[in-house]
């Protein structure tokens, strides 16, 4: 079964780290379509499918969620709060992806219900090896719950 055509939401307000995420992403050679939005409400409303979202053969369920904490309109926290009170989307897998190395966001967001933490690298393949590990884990090797 391929699994290339399992969606990646990235939720990402900085240009600069969706660019770097892309490359890192075509650097590992993961062709995984990855949908971006900008913001935590746009998060909600493609979870929800809401529009301009509404179109699942073009916006489908991400398999997996790659998210950042500090976002305008709704922060991480509040995408993930929202995101496991939600019964048919709740089992989504959650990667925090982010700059945050602060106790206090690790320790919330895990008590939220995060799968995972990873604090953004400053070095490029570092990110690389980061992506490669995220597809291995979560879209290869991972057995999904139902929705």
């Amino acid at each position: 079964m391929s699994k290339e055509q399992d969606t990646i939401l990235l939720v990402e307000d900085n240009h600069k780290d969706v660019l770097l995420l892309q490359r890192a992403l075509r650097k590992a050679n993961i062709v995984n379509p990855v949908q971006v939005v900008n913001d935590g409400d746009a998060a909600v409303l493609y979870l929800s499918g809401q529009e301009p979202y509404g179109d699942r053969t073009r916006y489908p369920l991400p398999v997996l969620i790659l998210l950042d904490l500090k976002l305008p309109r709704r922060s991480g926290a509040e995408v993930l709060m929202w995101l496991r009170k939600q019964p048919e989307l709740k089992r989504l897998p959650v990667v925090v992806l982010t700059s945050s190395r602060e106790y206090a966001d690790i320790n919330n967001i895990y008590d939220i219900g995060v799968n995972a933490y990873i604090v953004k690298p400053v070095i490029f393949n570092e990110l690389v090896e980061i992506v490669i590990t995220l597809n291995l884990h979560w879209i290869i090797f991972n057995e999904r719950p139902q929705f």
